[in-house]
């Protein structure tokens, strides 16, 4: 066995405030279209925000419309200003229309460590390879002010977790932009684990991870024609793609 590496995981803070952050990504309308809601609040655009009575901002009127600038969809600003800090506050907006995402998203991952190996044996459906084996390892600890409940202890269990892929061309790509999604705090995150029930533990967060080698029986084995294709599309939805790894 060859071991490659490991990650740590830090913290990522924003130093824009809310304000800023909603205003970088948008450009304000003169005139609201008038036919257009806001899927946010569910109001017209020509008519003042619904968050108006709960997201009091200084700088933003609550009938201020703005438009993203890549994806083009409209929203009041003070409701996109009530969504973003009801989040991780990372200094990135996801358009809640079409998901396309501005910045640099970053997740709610605890800290720990990420660990690569090599293997000689092949995993089913990649019989011309030996394989990758990735070691996640989280600890359990105390949840911070980001989230579900600041202050509160959080479980870690079944860890380390191991999971897999085909060391070819496709699987070291989708390894390096694992190690991308683990820097930005993606891969777990603290809420209620959907097998046991149970609430404030450390369950996996949208990128799907195959963790038996031998058998895909339970769905989390090989082999599966569609698995790198269909990971590398749950990266690219939490903004994780190849161009990550140019910069």
């Amino acid at each position: 066995m060859q071991k490659e590496g490991t990650r740590e995981v830090n913290p990522v803070c924003a130093s824009n405030s809310p304000e800023e952050v909603v205003r970088k990504y948008l450009e304000e309308l003169k005139a609201p279209p008038a036919d257009e809601d806001c899927i946010i609040c569910m109001e017209k655009l020509a008519t003042p925000s619904g968050y108006s009575d709960v997201a009091h901002c200084k700088t933003i009127k609550p009938e201020s419309v703005g438009r993203l600038t890549k994806c083009g969809h409209a929203f009041h600003l003070l409701c996109l200003l009530a969504m973003y800090t009801s989040g991780n506050k990372d200094g990135s907006l996801q358009c809640p229309s079409c998901k396309a995402i501005y910045g640099e998203k970053t997740g709610t991952q605890p800290g720990g460590r990420m660990d690569v190996s090599k293997l000689p044996d092949s995993l089913p459906g990649h019989e011309d390879c030996g394989s990758i084996q990735i070691a996640y390892n989280i600890s359990k600890g105390i949840q911070g002010p980001e989230h579900p409940n600041p202050g509160m202890p959080y479980s870690a269990r079944g860890f380390p977790r191991y999971c897999y892929l085909p060391d070819n061309a496709k699987g070291r790509k989708v390894l390096e932009l694992l190690r991308v999604a683990w820097k930005r705090r993606l891969i777990f995150t603290i809420g209620t684990s959907s097998t046991t029930g149970e609430s404030n533990t450390v369950v996996w967060n949208e990128i799907h991870h195959k963790t038996e080698m031998g058998s895909n029986a339970s769905g989390h084995g090989y082999p599966d024609p569609n698995y790198l294709d269909n990971v590398l599309a749950e990266l690219a939805a939490q903004g994780v793609t190849e161009d990550c790894l140019r910069s």
